[in-house]
């Protein structure tokens, strides 16, 4: 199936709402999934839990934006206690790179000195940012990324972040399911914005990414 599977096939789907999975890394086919309940993160009523908010704000990490894009797939897909295998295989992989050099796919990593600890990566549409994984190898690290993105995407007027599904670690910042038609309406809607993935300094602070939520909660 990958060699009928492009990048712009890959475009066109998340523009009708449905994205590719795998069954294992080590499988090279893909197949497309459309929920018929969606998990979304509204973005003006992001939760941050207190102490979250204080690792933000006062580190120990240092938050990059495009700057290791491989290397965050590579840790998303990375067997994990609980999690041997991964739907991330490498066609899919390929497909997110080239996607990455297109300027429509991103990630936001974590980093502890010259150490990459977690981030997550995802695809803009329009005004819509469709996250795909995240990982973490140290605390909290993969939720400053989180935290990053959130104000990034509201600073620069995106209108929708979906989740894909509802998870216990998302639902601590107020995701919620919604159905796949009303799912449908906010994404068409929101591919009708023009969304600037960098409408916020990239040597954004935590501080500044906090005060970027508060103002829009």
């Amino acid at each position: 199936m990958e060699d009928a599977f492009t990048v712009d096939d890959l475009i066109a789907y998340y523009a009708r709402g449905v994205f590719p999975m795998a069954d294992a890394r080590e499988d090279e086919s893909l197949f497309l999934i459309d929920p018929e309940r969606r998990g979304i993160l509204p973005l003006g009523d992001f939760h941050i839990p207190k102490r979250l908010a204080r690792t933000v704000r006062n580190g120990p990490y240092e938050v990059k934006i495009d700057t290791a894009f491989d290397a965050v797939i590579e840790g998303c897909a990375a067997s994990k206690p609980g999690r041997l295998d991964t739907w991330i295989n490498h066609p899919i992989q390929r497909l997110y790179g080239q996607l990455y050099a297109r300027g429509l796919a991103h990630s936001v990593e974590t980093w502890e000195g010259d150490q990459l600890v977690g981030g997550l990566y995802g695809v803009a549409l329009g005004g819509a940012f469709f996250g795909e994984s995240m990982f973490s190898t140290a605390r909290d690290a993969s939720k400053v990324a989180l935290v990053h993105l959130v104000a990034r995407l509201l600073a620069g007027g995106y209108q929708l972040l979906d989740t894909q599904f509802l998870t216990d670690h998302l639902t601590q910042f107020g995701t919620l399911e919604i159905s796949r038609a009303d799912y449908r309406r906010r994404l068409a809607k929101a591919l009708q914005v023009p969304g600037d993935f960098y409408g916020l300094a990239g040597g954004a602070t935590g501080s500044d990414c906090l005060q970027a939520i508060s103002q829009a909660s």
